[in-house]
Formats: C-alpha cells, sequence, structure tokens
C-alpha cells in the first residue's frame, strides 16, 4: 500500500528565527522511500532508499540535478570513499509542518564511521538544509563535500558569482576536468537567457568554508562544499601551494585531518531572479545586455579569491596579481555588486598586513608560483618583486585602490585603518625624488640596463617615468582630500602641495625637464638620468591619464593629443587604442617585440579603456561612445577573454586573460553616463550623446537600488522616495526621510528636504548658486509637509523666499550660511533670492 502524507500548507510558522506566512508542499511518497518538497520556485525530492540523497531539484521549473548523484555528502581517503550515495539501511524519516527529519545516514567502515542527521526546513523564500555530522574518529581526508551537488550539465548555469564578488565563469571551463576552487561561504549560479538563479549560503560556525567547481569527465558541472576546522590549503604546486585553478584533475585541496566529534552546518537554498537583481535598466543607443555580461563577468576575473583581487585571472597558468593597478577599485563601479566592494575592502586589509614591506615599498605582484619574481625577492604568501625591474607603480597604485574604494562604500571608519599604510606607501615613493623637482625617480637609471619601471614591463623605462608620475599624481590629489576628512589637515596639505608642484614639472617642455614634448604635441614616456628622452612614441597610456587625472588641463594640448591619437585610429582601422600609436627604438624595450607591432610595442590592450574613454568623453563623447561600442562587439565575438588583441589582424592574443578588458564599458559609466559615488554623495555628470538620451538606468548605491534618467537636457536620479531633478551636473544622497541635493561638483550640499515617512517628493533644480536657488516641488501625496534647508549660501544675509510667485517670508542665513523653513505640498514653485 502507498501511504502519501500530503501536507498543502499555508499559515505562520516560525523559522529561520522568525515569523512569516509560508506556502508549501511536502509529500512523502513512503513505498518510493522518496519526499518531495519545496515552495513554488525551488522543489527538492530527497530519496532514501538505503542511500540518502537530493534526487532532483527544479528551480522554476527547470530540473538543474544530475539525477544519476545530485545532492549528496562525501569523504575520500587515500584509497576509499565513503558516500550517502550507498547506505547498509535506509535513514529514518519523519514530516512535520514544514520540517524534514532524516536520521540514521550512516556511512564509513569498521575503522571510519560517520553518523548525519539532516534536516530540512521549507519556507516561501527558500530550503534550509541543515547537516549534524558525527566522526568516530580523526583521520586524514583526501577530500569532503558536505555536500556534494551535481548539475545535469556543464551550460546548465553560465556562472557563479562568489561571496566576495569574484565569479566561476564556467565559459572558461573549456575541457574536462578544469576545476576551480575558492573560500566562500556564498554562490549564486545564474542563467541570463532563462533569467534563473540559484542562491546557495553556507553558515558552519567555529568551521572555513570552501568551494570547489569542476566540469566533469561527462561535461556536467560538479559543486563541491567543503567543511574544515582550519582554512584548506591549495594542493598544486609544491612549496607553494596557491594554485586555485588545475586542469586534468579535481583535487584543488591539499588533503587534511577531519576531527573527531560532532560539527553542525546550513546550507541555504534560494531562487532569484536574475534579470530583476541583476539588470541594469533601459539602454537606449547600445546593447544593455551585453553591457551587463561585460561586467558581470570579464570585469569579475581578475578576482582570484578572497583576499586575492587583481587584474589577471584565477584561469591564467601562472595566475598573477598586479598590485601595481590603480583601477581595481573602478571596477567595482562598474560591476555594481555589493559582495565585491566588501571582498575588496577585506583585500585591501589583507594587502595592508601582508603586501607593504617595513620600509614602505609595496610589493607589485602575486602569482601562485614564483616563476616570474626576482631571485630571492617573494614571501611566503606570494608577493614578490618581478623578474624584469622594480615596478615602482605599486605604491601609487595601493593609495589609489583604498581612495576610490573608500569613495564607494563611505566607509569612513575603514579608510582609517588604511591611513597609516597609505601615508607610509607615500612616503616611499615621494622620497624617490632626490633633485627636488617633484618627479619622482625610478630604481634603474638609464634604459640600457634593460630593466622596467611600471606596467608596461618589458619596455625599459626608467629614472623620471611620466607613467609613474601621472599615476603619483592621481594617488596624491585623491589622498589629500581623505587625509582632510579624517582631520589631518598638514598631511593634506602636504599631498595637495606636492601633487601641484608634480603637475607643474610634468607639464613642462622635455627641453626643461618635463614631459611635453612641443614637436610632436604629446607627452614623452620618460628621461634617463643623462637627460635622454624616451618613448616619444605616442604611448597612449601616459597621455590618457594626463587628461583623465587632471595633469593636462590645456585644451590646445588635450586636442593635440587626441587628434594625432584619433588620426592614426582611422589611418589603420583599428577597433581600439594600441598601448603605442608608434614603435619604440630598438634599445627601448625586450628584444622579441620587434619589429612593430608586436607586444607592448604597439599591440591593442584594452586594460587601458577607462581612461582612454575619461580623455574622450570630455573632447568627442560619440567617438569615445564608439569604443564602447567596438569593445562590445568584440565581446560577442570571443568573450573578450584573452591578454591583448595583435595591432595586425586584430584577434585575441595570449592566455593570460585581463579583467581589464572590461574597463572601457566601465568607462561608458563613469565617464559618459557619468556615474561616481562618492564617499558622501552619488554625484552624476554625463557627457551625453543623443542616442543614449532616454537611458533609464538602475545603479546600487549604499544599499539603495537608484533610478537614473538621462535625457539630452535633464538628468535625474530616483531611490523610489525621492527624485531630485537638474539640467547640469549634480549630487545627491539620502538617508532618514531625507534628500540632499549638491550643486554641480560640490561637496556641500546645497538643498536638503526631509519629510515625514511614506511620502514621496519630487524635486527639479531649476537655478542654485549663493544668490538664488529655484525649484519645482510635486508629488503623488496629496498633503504633507516638507522642511527644507538651505546651504552655501552668503553668511548672515537676508533672503526672500516666495512660494509660487508670493513672498512667503524673508530669513536670515546664519554664520554657516544656511537657513531652514517648512513647506507644504501645495506649492509647486520655490524661489529663494538674495536681498
Amino acid at each position: 500500500m502507498m501511504n502519501k502524507i500530503l501536507f498543502p500548507v499555508i499559515a505562520f510558522a516560525l523559522s529561520f528565527n522568525f515569523c512569516y506566512s509560508q506556502s508549501f508542499q511536502l509529500k512523502n511518497d513512503q513505498r518510493l522511500h522518496a519526499v518531495t518538497f519545496g515552495n513554488n520556485k525551488i522543489k527538492f525530492v530527497l530519496s532514501y532508499d538505503n542511500e540518502c540523497r537530493i534526487s532532483s531539484v527544479q528551480v522554476n521549473g527547470q530540473q538543474v540535478l544530475d539525477k544519476a548523484t545530485g545532492i549528496y555528502s562525501e569523504i575520500k581517503t587515500a584509497n576509499k570513499t565513503f558516500s550517502t550515495l550507498h547506505l547498509a539501511a535506509s535513514p529514518v524519516v519523519s514530516v512535520t509542518a514544514n520540517t524534514i527529519n532524516v536520521d540514521g545516514v550512516n556511512y564509513g567502515d569498521d575503522e571510519i564511521k560517520i553518523h548525519e542527521n539532516w534536516k530540512f526546513q521549507v519556507s516561501d523564500t527558500g530550503i534550509k538544509f541543515i547537516i549534524t555530522r558525527n566522526c568516530s574518529k580523526a583521520f586524514e581526508a583526501a577530500s569532503v563535500s558536505f555536500p556534494a551537488i551535481e548539475f545535469n550539465d556543464i551550460n546548465t548555469w553560465e556562472g557563479a558569482f562568489q561571496g566576495f564578488g569574484g565569479i566561476a565563469w564556467f565559459y572558461l571551463f573549456n575541457e574536462k576536468l578544469c576545476t576551480y576552487g575558492v573560500h566562500t561561504n556564498e554562490a549564486s549560479f545564474w542563467n541570463s537567457k532563462t533569467n534563473k538563479g540559484l542562491n546557495i549560503s553556507v553558515d558552519a560556525p567555529g568551521e572555513q568554508v570552501a568551494m570547489k567547481y569542476t566540469r566533469t569527465n561527462d561535461d556536467k558541472l560538479a559543486y563541491s562544499i567543503a567543511i574544515s576546522t582550519k582554512e584548506m590549503v591549495p594542493r598544486y604546486d609544491s612549496g607553494t601551494h596557491r594554485r586555485r585553478f588545475i586542469r586534468k584533475k579535481t583535487d584543488v585541496w591539499q588533503p587534511f585531518k577531519l576531527l573527531a566529534g560532532t560539527t553542525s552546518q546550513s546550507i541555504n537554498f534560494s531562487f532569484f531572479d536574475y534579470a530583476k537583481k541583476y539588470g541594469r535598466g533601459e539602454f537606449k543607443g547600445i546593447n544593455g545586455k551585453q553591457v551587463t555580461a561585460v561586467l558581470n563577468t570579464i570585469a569579475r576575473m581578475g578576482v582570484i579569491d578572497a583576499n586575492h583581487f587583481g587584474g589577471n585571472s584565477w584561469h591564467t597558468p601562472y595566475g598573477p596579481i598586479c598590485l601595481h593597478e590603480q583601477y581595481i577599485a573602478q571596477l567595482g563601479l562598474g560591476i555594481n555588486d555589493p559582495h565585491y566592494l566588501e571582498g575588496y575592502k577585506q583585500c585591501l586589509d589583507f594587502y595592508r598586513d601582508n603586501a607593504i614591506k617595513p620600509n614602505g615599498r609595496v610589493w607589485p605582484r602575486w602569482a601562485y608560483t614564483n616563476e616570474d619574481a626576482m631571485p630571492g625577492q617573494f614571501t611566503d604568501k606570494g608577493f614578490y618583486e618581478a623578474q624584469w625591474g622594480y615596478l615602482m607603480d605599486s605604491n601609487p597604485d595601493f593609495v589609489t585602490n583604498v581612495a576610490e574604494l573608500y569613495d564607494q562604500t563611505g566607509d569612513k571608519t575603514w579608510v582609517k585603518k588604511q591611513q597609516a599604510a597609505c601615508e607610509k606607501a607615500l612616503e616611499f615613493i615621494l622620497k624617490r625624488d632626490t633633485n627636488g623637482n617633484h618627479l619622482v625617480e625610478m630604481m634603474n637609471d638609464n634604459h640600457t640596463e634593460k630593466r622596467s619601471s611600471d606596467w608596461i614591463d618589458i619596455i625599459w623605462a626608467s629614472y623620471e617615468n611620466a607613467f609613474v608620475n601621472a599615476k603619483l599624481y592621481h594617488a596624491l590629489t585623491l589622498w589629500a582630500g581623505i587625509e582632510q576628512q579624517l582631520g589631518n589637515t598638514q598631511k593634506a596639505s602636504y599631498y595637495a602641495g606636492y601633487s601641484k608642484k608634480l603637475k607643474a614639472s610634468f607639464n613642462k617642455s622635455i627641453h626643461n625637464g618635463g614631459f611635453w614634448n612641443d614637436d610632436k604635441g604629446y607627452y614623452d614616456y620618460w628621461r634617463d638620468k643623462d637627460n635622454s628622452i624616451h618613448g616619444d612614441n605616442l604611448v597612449t597610456p601616459v597621455n590618457f591619464m594626463a587628461i583623465a587625472y587632471g595633469i593636462c588641463d590645456d585644451s590646445t594640448r588635450h586636442n593635440s593629443i587626441l587628434e594625432k591619437i584619433e588620426a592614426e585610429m582611422q589611418k589603420e582601422h583599428l577597433f581600439f587604442w594600441p598601448i603605442s600609436m608608434f614603435p619604440y627604438k630598438r634599445d627601448e624595450g625586450l628584444d622579441y617585440q620587434f619589429p612593430f607591432p608586436y607586444y607592448e610595442n604597439g599591440d591593442i590592450f584594452l586594460s587601458w579603456g577607462s581612461v582612454g574613454v575619461n580623455a574622450y568623453a570630455s573632447w568627442k563623447p560619440e567617438l569615445a561612445l564608439q569604443y564602447v561600442k567596438n569593445i562590445l562587439r568584440q565581446d560577442s565575438i570571443d568573450g573578450l577573454a584573452f591578454q591583448r588583441y595583435s595591432r595586425k589582424k586584430q584577434d585575441g592574443q595570449g592566455d593570460d586573460i585581463l579583467s581589464g578588458n572590461s574597463l572601457a564599458v566601465v568607462g561608458l559609466y563613469q565617464a559618459i553616463y557619468g556615474f561616481n559615488p562618492l564617499y558622501n554623495r552619488f554625484y552624476l555628470n554625463p557627457h551625453l550623446t543623443k542616442e543614449l538620451s532616454g537611458s533609464k538606468l538602475n545603479y546600487n548605491y549604499r544599499g539603495q537600488r537608484l533610478v537614473i534618467g538621462l535625457e539630452t537636457n535633464l538628468y535625474t536620479i530616483s531611490n523610489g522616495q525621492f527624485s531630485v531633478s537638474a539640467k547640469n551636473d549634480f549630487g545627491f544622497f539620502s538617508t532618514n526621510n531625507s534628500a540632499l541635493y549638491f550643486n554641480n561638483k560640490n561637496a556641500e550640499f546645497s538643498l536638503k528636504a526631509t519629510i515625514s515617512n511614506r511620502m514621496h517628493l519630487n524635486l527639479t533644480i531649476i537655478e542654485c548658486n549663493s544668490r538664488t536657488l529655484i525649484w519645482k516641488q510635486d508629488s503623488k501625496n496629496s498633503t504633507g509637509d516638507i522642511t527644507y534647508t538651505i546651504n552655501d549660501l552668503k553668511p548672515g544675509s537676508v533672503y526672500s523666499i516666495y512660494v509660487d510667485n508670493m513672498l512667503l517670508k524673508k530669513a536670515k542665513s546664519d554664520a554657516k550660511g544656511r537657513l531652514s523653513f517648512d513647506e507644504t505640498l501645495k506649492f509647486k514653485t520655490i524661489k529663494i533670492l538674495l536681498q
């Protein structure tokens, strides 16, 4: 007789430590030894006939599991495998309300005995899977899966976002038995074609959590969760044990001791709609799906693992991280995922504690192995000096990444803990100015030493290097502002003053100690100690950074540089900017790069896309947009999964995949759309083209989902409660039923509106300066009170306040230039005029 217990439940129940309305089903078919349970989005089948496994998982109606295996526990020793796929006896199953209890899950042998209890709690938002495990004795485990989850195809999911903001991108699992291991307790599997997503998060108090992903021999996706007392250590390579990605094998983790005793863990499964959670809004004039694809895949590839963020991918054979890349925080602006920002904060803390030498020198690289290191110049944690030379841009770039991440998070407590490290890093490099001209010098004096000094690592830039000094200028200007916020006015003044003098020296002609080449109309790359000039071949990163970072504020020079670059681009019909427009002299770089163009001697590196788009956006935004579109078109062809592109054939080259390949799309957001999340406001400064007008984009900022409207003559920022519009650039911030409007790029607000809870308010700014402030107000509410605070007025001055052209009252600003007044919704236009 088949005994069915059916529980269609719609009730209030206590689960996950809070009370809510639930709708779910549980059905125990005792004859078939199967329990079917779940909610409207996720359905599980538990099979328990001399086994204990989840044999079916449907995500929004789609079967995603390999039914032959499914979800199960497994332990491997050196010569045996034990799992819950085969049990000596069936476990005991009981079903009550929204809970399934499974006891007697016993596996192992006479020597090693494992007892597990499984519990499932079902809610309308997900399924909580609790495993309590007892090991009879301690033993060495070759690997554990607590649990193993086998999906039915490598293409079931396109990727899995990691809890620290990285990605397991299955497009790059391009052969059988590719395996990737990471230290995280969360994975969000997704498919952009079906819009289905499955979030899996693990809670194991007092334990360490690691995950691995494998393309199986039969092209399925095996996903495994490991729980251990100590952090899991990579098995490879001998002597280093840092490799996270391996080929033709699955043993990414080193064997470890599984201790005797009882442990408990919970695994939470929940559905998400990919388009709703990661959708970026309504795009006009550009392919929004491709924009999303680039920023959700290639942009995240430089996140190798928790505490290991860079620009080179985990897929790269020796897995390097370049700490001498100033755009890792900037990638977060485009990725726009709080997990990435929080993960990078933890990473920069790790770098602060492990990647800065006592003298302030920042180790420039990290890798799986030591093969790229100077002899003896590496640490046990994998940081090293590169074999090519002392890459000096790691010092300013550490500071820039801290500063730009702080802008995105606004976490003043965190940046305060980075203050001493950033000051130390700056002090080290500022001491390199031995001749007092405020241009710091490299460790190498002349190109004939055949040593490099920056990111372009096999070109022999030396002594006074424009590339490094441009990066230093950027770091100093950013950090001076943070020192001011942290109350160190002396340091703030010092850094700001130094940056001004650096800028002045940088802009001098090459005949007067600077980098500007009057004859050629652009900046040259470096000066040897003998005063000879090198890199006069229009090196694009040097010139783009000079414009983007504000060193080049002369419009004539700005135009000269970009006109020359664009003329060459049109002549060669290149889809993107090469790293240099013309060839280096033969002795200025490593031999194999000659003849031109090859590698750093003229090939196309996409990692300078953000500064390129920035430089072009203020000059000819339609051209900047065209280069972004070219990148999106290339992504549709090859996923941008290369190190660089050949200048000759414009095809992908190199297995060193760079997340910087996405930076033109980040530039689209920052320079063309004008999205600039800052420490105290979201600053909107578009360089819009006609075809982009009408875009309505989503953006995550400080826990709020902003909707940003971009019209040719009107920009709008809304958070659902407040909407602020203006025809010029402005800043926005909202918290606790208040919204602040910042005029243009001002760091102090000009207008603050405070309303009652659940009220909505739309503000349109007509005019704003210290003498006049005019705005319109409206709301979907019929009534409501508003308190306005006006800031940045002339202190101690009398202003007239008009509502719909009627004088309401006169008020005097205080000593700080502020005044406040209350208003209602019945008036449409408010005007404040200085008497």
